[in-house]
């Protein structure tokens, strides 16, 4: 529904209405019952919200469908560690030390 802004010609008094398009101008001021005119606004503009707008809404069907594949089946983990610092997995407990002190 438009907001309409509207002055009145006897107490100066701005104010906005929210009325349908159909529907005809106000013709009084609510606070002094004087006459009104209807003022021409810029209206609101257009306002993009959330992340990725550009992004997400515009990318061809073939990228979607990879993108879509790609993280479904996983994507590969990495470890932080060095190759040289990394054991390898054996699951077998080490082995326990003896004491020799005979």
């Amino acid at each position: 529904m438009p907001t309409y802004e509207y002055e009145c010609k006897k107490c100066g008094k701005r104010f906005e209405i929210f009325q349908r398009i159909t529907e005809p101008p106000k013709k009084r001021c609510p606070k002094c019952k004087g006459r009104i005119v209807r003022l021409l606004s810029g209206g609101a503009g257009l306002i993009f919200k959330g992340s990725g707008f550009y992004i997400t809404d515009y990318r061809s069907e073939g990228y979607k469908k990879s993108a879509q594949k790609e993280s479904s089946s996983g994507a590969p983990k990495t470890d932080s560690k060095p190759a040289a610092e990394k054991k390898p997995a054996t699951g077998k407990k080490p082995a326990a030390r003896k004491n020799s002190a005979s």
